[in-house]
């Protein structure tokens, strides 16, 4: 079980997907996204595994969920800065998002 303390170690924020991209040399089918997320942060590329379930346009300027302060990770050449949160279940891939417009950077709580 996981303590309220290492959760507490993460840092979830809203972000706004500005950029996406295939990432053509991964083994599986990724996007790489340029995410604002706010001011504070500025902006970060964020891979994500969800190319089978979401066409460029379905996440373009899309408010996401994302953990900003993971160690980074270099997967086909790109570093990776953050991750995207997203559900799935037997019905496919579903990402978090906001019920309602917020400013990039929210934190979340």
């Amino acid at each position: 079980m996981a303590k309220i303390e290492d959760f507490a170690k993460l840092e979830f924020r809203v972000g706004r997907i500005l950029m996406v991209e295939d990432v053509d040399k991964a083994r599986k089918p990724i996007y790489k996204f340029l995410v604002d997320m706010g001011p504070e942060i500025g902006m970060r590329i964020i891979l994500a595994g969800i190319k089978s379930h979401y066409s460029k346009e379905q996440l373009l300027n899309k408010e996401v969920i994302c953990i900003t302060n993971l160690e980074p990770k270099t997967i086909a050449g790109v570093e990776s800065n953050g991750m995207v949160l997203a559900a799935e279940d037997e019905n496919g891939i579903a990402l978090l998002t906001p019920d309602k417009e917020l400013k990039e950077g929210s934190a979340v709580r």
